[in-house]
C-alpha cells in the first residue's frame, strides 16, 4: 500500500518564542520522519513547513496546536500545499532569507 504524502505550511502565534518551540518542533518532526523547516518570525510568531506521510503530518499539526511546556498557542493557521519532496531533513532556520 502506497503512503499518501502531504505538505502543510503553518503559522503559530501566542507565547511561542523563548519556550523552545522551534527545538521541540524539530525533535517531534524528526521523530515522526518529517522533513521541512521551522523559524521564528519578527512579529513573535513561528512559521513551519512539514512534509511527509499524511498521518504523521496530522500528528505534527496536533502537536503544534499545543507546543512544548511553557508555550501558549493562541493562533494556528495551516494551509495545504503541493507535496514537493524537496527537503532532506527537518531543520531550524534562523533567518527568513536563508530558505
Amino acid at each position: 500500500m502506497k503512503k499518501v504524502m502531504k505538505r502543510m505550511h503553518v503559522y503559530i502565534s501566542g507565547r511561542v518564542q523563548g519556550v523552545f518551540f522551534r527545538a521541540g518542533t524539530q525533535r517531534t518532526a524528526r521523530d515522526l520522519g518529517l522533513t521541512g523547516w521551522v523559524r521564528n518570525k519578527a512579529d513573535g510568531s513561528v512559521e513551519a513547513v512539514f512534509e511527509g506521510d499524511h498521518a504523521n503530518v496530522e500528528k505534527m499539526l496536533q502537536w503544534c496546536r499545543e507546543g512544548p511546556p511553557g508555550a501558549a498557542v493562541r493562533g494556528f493557521d495551516a494551509a495545504e500545499e503541493p507535496y514537493t519532496g524537496e527537503f532532506g531533513d527537518f531543520r531550524i532556520v534562523f533567518k527568513e532569507s536563508s530558505l
